[in-house]
This record gives C-alpha cells, structure tokens and sequence, in this order.
C-alpha cells in the first residue's frame, strides 16, 4: 500500500497523479473569449476592415458600401445561423440552397396569382418546415447519413422549383408585389431590413442555444449522441427540429432575397449551401459536433463577405474568390485541429 505519511509522495491512481487533478483550473471568461475560434476571425475582420478603409477610403469606407455588404452576407448569415444546429448534432444539410430556391418560386407563383403578400410568406415558410421535417424524419428515424438525405433533397428541391417556375423568371407580383418587395428591399437606420432580420434571429437562436433545454441537447447529441440517449436526451425528435430550422432559416432568406430583388427564379440559392457551411466552419462550428454559435455563423458569414468585396475593390478578378474561401475553410479546420489537441 503507498505510503500517504507526511513527507511522503503522492499516490498515483492508474495512469493519473492527484497532482495532476488538483492543478485542474478552470478558465477565466476572458481565457475562454481568446481562445475561441470566433474571437480569432472577429480579429481578422476588423484588420481586413481598417487596412481596405486605409487603401480605399472612399470608396470601401463608404456608407454605400457598407450597406451592400451588410444586406449581401445578412442572408447567407441567416442560413448558417440555421445550419449551426444541424452541425452542432454532427450533422449536415447540403439542401438549404435548393430550399431557398423552390421557397422563392412558390411565394412568386402565389403573387402572381394575386394572393395576398402573408399568403405568400406564410406559404414559403410552410415549404421551409416541410423539407425540413423530411430530412430530419430520414435522418433521425429512418437513420440515414445526413449527407445522403440531404444532397438528396438539395437534387429533388431543386427540380420541384424548375417544375413549378416552368424554368421562368415570374416578376409580376400582383398587387401585393410592393407591399412583399418591402419586407426584403425595405432599411431602418440606414441597415437593410435582411441585416435586421439577420440580427434579431442570431440573437433569438444563440439564446434557445445557450440557455434552453433544447439546446444543451443538441450539444449533448454532437458530443457523444450514444450517452445522450442513455441520458434520456430525446436524440430523434431534437435532430428532427434542428433539420426543421435549418430548412426555416432558408426559406425566411428566400422570402428577403425575392422581396430585395423583384423577382423569383429557380436558380436561386445554387451553391449557396457551400457558402453557409463555409461561415459556420469559419465561424468555429466543428463538423464533427458538438461544437458551434450563431455569433460564430455570422462573423464567418461577414468575413467571406468583406473579403469578396476586397478583391473586388482592388480590382483583383472575382474567380479568385472561390480560392480564398478555400483556403480559409481548410485554416479553420487546421486552427480547431490545433485547439483540439491543445485542450486534449
């Protein structure tokens, strides 16, 4: 038996020294602001910000230019503060932009048949929630991969918005054309009502995230979904509401887009997916689960933004994008492979 007389060392348990335990301290709020991943990218941004209004203060610095790239990457921004629930659980969705696309068809297609502008928005989010009771139902119940189901729906999505549009741009909104083009193409305070609508949802779902019942069990099913169900943690029907607000999320972005642009076509939201994946991930949410926030979504969301338009601004070519975004996404899942190990 080991000596535990004074003067005498330690005991070890196993592999584990109780010096090893009582040195255990818990991060500061601070410490745990730094060493986040969105802390690090909200840095980023702001550099890039003073260094392009350093170069281009005219025209970067401007309240013009302010206001497209906060109206551009607020809609992108409201998907990915969708899609963060899903990757928190481990999973994905691949369909948000074809959701977006045949969300926009159906709220033009009843305009133009004069329905009233609440008929129209109340009608594409009701698509919103049934594609995403769809994929969530064949994720969560039926257990397919969540890759799977959900390039799927982006496929079947898709071409459901190319039927209904008869591959048509539809423009004439009826008589509640302005009142909808309002919700999307109106500001306040000189921000577009997209920015707005943007804020308020990342504030209402980082709450319900951090705060809520619902969302310590979608941490809990990201980090281990095995001992989440053994915990009496209702892993299907969670999974299945997340699927439900990532698909919500899209098509509140829809009903802003085709209210801002005047128009609905079935190409909208293509390859948009990629773009919301890429925020969230930039953003600190971990594709393996368990990991993630809408403030995170939304500053990766903002950075892809500014950095698109720094190209633009210093007349670099805009194919280059594509590449920059890339290489960000590829750092960001070093950086988080980087603190994972750190925090191991």
């Amino acid at each position: 038996m080991p000596d535990t007389e004074a003067g005498a060392t330690h005991p070890d348990i196993g592999d584990i020294r109780i010096e090893d335990v009582v040195g255990i301290k818990e991060q500061t709020a601070f410490e745990r602001v730094i060493s986040s991943q969105a802390f690090w990218v909200t840095i980023a941004l702001i550099g890039i910000v003073a260094l392009m209004s350093y170069l281009q203060p005219d025209a970067f610095a401007s309240q013009a230019n302010a206001y497209n790239m906060t109206r551009n990457f607020a809609y992108i921004g409201i998907m990915a503060v969708g899609m963060v629930a899903v990757i928190i659980t481990g999973g994905i969705d691949l369909s948000v932009g074809s959701i977006m696309g045949v969300t926009g068809v159906v709220c033009g297609i009843l305009l133009q048949a004069q329905y009233g502008w609440y008929i129209a928005v109340v009608a594409g989010l009701a698509t919103g929630v049934v594609t995403g009771l769809i994929n969530g139902l064949l994720i969560a119940y039926a257990g397919l991969s969540p890759f799977v189901v959900t390039l799927g729906m982006m496929s079947f999505a898709r071409s459901i918005a190319i039927v209904l549009s008869e591959n048509k741009m539809i423009y004439d909104f009826g008589p509640d054309g302005a009142a909808f083009k309002i919700i999307g193409g109106g500001q306040m305070l000189g921000l577009s009502n997209i920015f707005w609508a943007l804020i308020i949802l990342a504030v209402l779902i980082g709450v319900i995230l951090k705060f809520t019942t619902w969302g310590r069990h979608l941490y809990a099913i990201g980090g281990n979904e095995q001992a989440a169900r053994l915990t009496g943690v209702p892993v299907n029907r969670v999974k299945t509401q997340a699927y439900i607000l990532s698909a919500l999320t899209a098509s509140i972005a829809a009903i802003l887009v085709v209210g801002w642009q005047g128009s609905a076509i079935n190409a909208l939201g293509t390859s948009y997916e990629l773009r919301v994946i890429a925020s969230t991930v930039i953003g600190g949410a971990n594709l393996m689960g368990g990991e993630g926030g809408t403030y995170g979504a939304v500053v990766g969301a903002a950075l892809l933004e500014v950095i698109r338009n720094s190209l633009l601004m210093q007349g670099i070519d805009s194919n280059w994008q594509g590449a920059f975004v890339g290489v960000f996404i590829v750092l960001a899942v070093l950086l988080e492979k980087i603190r994972g190990r750190r925090r191991a």
